[in-house]
């Protein structure tokens, strides 16, 4: 094989999305097992690709259990490796890539994630990352600057330049503490993995909803001891600054972005070899089809013809479908937590009489917009909400303003809920609320969440959102908000 990596063997999505450590690593590793089988079955030897395989983790706040996380990913891939009797000793080496987290990153009190970044830099290096990415500061507010960037770059040169950790290999190797904690983390993901495997694979699992309901368990619960305060975020449940200092923040103009890229795409179409393209797409639905051929050469060879990834996704979906993700989430996990909870308990009667005056529950339909796959926020409060007695509907991933629109009407809500963390706030919402406009829908409220700068906020107001609600929003404050909007609508 040639010396690419063919494939990120990611779990940094599973952490972001609320994994704990030992599930992040459980399905990782589940994930590169499916990779394996699947390359077998098509006719390789693994030591024609396993050399080449790599990975991608996460690194959080934990930091002893993040170390040992990548120490026994390294163990548990030698094993799971070892059973197809490989004769290249590299097919058994784990190489990882790690970034430090983006959901640890705090709205409030922002400069402490420089701390909150330089620890988890720390124990991706203790726990022997071949190559690192470190998030800027302001990544919970915007996207980031070139003065945060440079922060977040210096960072990891810095431990890399000057204090030497990088010369010892495994430094916390023979330690009593790292190596129970490895073995315990080990141990339980092998339980975990052996799960998947009696489910059929990671892929199958995929297919039954079982690693996302775990995933979504596992951050519903985190939230809720965050929001009760058990879990402590300095700045945000805790020790929180008396004045909140303004930082700058990049300012994006999404139309003045859509529109250059419509003019690039325009441009390639127009000097572009249109039979060539032609040819391409049809090999590669030929392929879709039948099977015959190699999918990758034929996605390079339409690239070099300047097809779109859009066209060539599209070439293959006619003959595969596209993936429609099952949109159950759990549900009386972030309830459990809060059930003795006065403030809890009253805003349930809140909607007990809501129910009782208007003849049904509220309903809000949660929402992701745009190239915006950071759904975690939306699912943990799609199921708090839901836990609390709201009726909640959730809209696909990647739904356009149109969509949204539409299935807010089918399903008769009060209000939306809109889930912004790509800086399409003030393009998407006011796209939203005039697709509401033509279908005789805008008594229906908009409220929004995720990563929107507080410069943003009259803006989004004045187009006539009803509540924001920024990272580190206490759920149960934004459901009262919520409830109190709907009530001064329906008036």
């Amino acid at each position: 094989m040639p010396k690419f990596n063919s494939i990120s063997i990611s779990g940094y999505h599973i952490q972001e999305a609320g994994a704990d450590a030992a599930l992040e690593l459980a399905y990782t590793l589940a994930d590169g097992k499916e990779y394996i089988e699947t390359a077998i079955q098509a006719g390789m030897e693994i030591d024609q690709f396993a050399p080449r395989l790599s990975f991608f983790f996460g690194i959080g706040m934990n930091f002893y259990m993040e170390i040992a996380k990548l120490r026994a990913a390294r163990l548990l891939w030698s094993e799971i490796v070892s059973k197809y009797n490989p004769q290249n000793i590299k097919s058994k080496m784990l190489r990882t890539h790690c970034q430090t987290s983006g959901w640890s990153l705090t709205e409030q009190d922002p400069y402490n994630n420089v701390i909150r970044t330089t620890i988890e830099a720390m124990a991706a290096v203790f726990g022997g990352t071949q190559s690192l990415h470190t998030n800027s500061f302001d990544e919970a507010i915007a996207l980031p600057t070139e003065f945060s960037a440079r922060i977040a770059r210096n960072t990891q040169i810095i431990l890399q330049e000057e204090t030497g950790i990088t010369n010892t290999v495994d430094p916390w190797g023979g330690s009593y503490m790292m190596e129970s904690l490895t073995q315990e983390i080990a141990e339980k993901a092998r339980e975990m993995i052996k799960e998947i495997e009696q489910a059929g694979g990671m892929a199958k699992a995929i297919e039954s909803g079982l690693p996302k309901l775990k995933i979504e368990e596992a951050a519903a619960a985190k939230q809720a001891r965050i929001d009760r305060g058990e879990d402590v975020i300095v700045g945000v449940n805790k020790y929180k600054p008396q004045v909140e200092d303004e930082i700058d923040v990049l300012e994006i103009d999404n139309m003045a972005v859509l529109d250059s890229q419509i003019k690039n795409l325009e441009k390639i179409r127009n000097e572009r070899d249109e039979e060539q393209v032609r040819k391409c797409m049809e090999d590669l639905s030929i392929y879709a089809k039948t099977g015959k051929g190699n999918a990758l050469d034929l996605a390079v060879k339409a690239t070099r013809a300047r097809c779109t990834v859009g066209e060539i996704t599209y070439a293959l979906e006619q003959h595969w479908g596209r993936y429609n993700a099952n949109t159950k989430t759990v549900s009386g996990v972030y309830g459990k937590a809060f059930e003795k909870d006065e403030d809890w308990m009253s805003i349930m009667n809140d909607i007990k009489e809501f129910e009782k005056e208007n003849g049904r529950r509220p309903r809000i339909l949660i929402a992701k917009m745009g190239q915006d796959g950071h759904d975690r926020g939306a699912k943990v409060v799609a199921t708090a909400y839901a836990d609390v007695g709201f009726d909640v509907d959730l809209a696909p991933l990647f739904s356009t303003p149109a969509e949204v629109a539409k299935q807010a009407v089918e399903n008769d809500v009060h209000v939306i809920g809109v889930s912004s963390l790509a800086a399409g706030h003030k393009t998407l919402i006011p796209d939203l609320m005039a697709e509401l406009k033509k279908l005789d829908a805008d008594d229906i409220i908009i409220v929004a969440g995720g990563v929107i700068p507080k410069q943003d906020y009259d803006f989004l107001y004045n187009a006539g959102v009803k509540g924001i609600y920024g990272p580190g929003t206490p759920i149960p404050d934004a459901a009262r908000d919520v409830i109190k909007n709907i009530r001064e609508a329906i008036k």
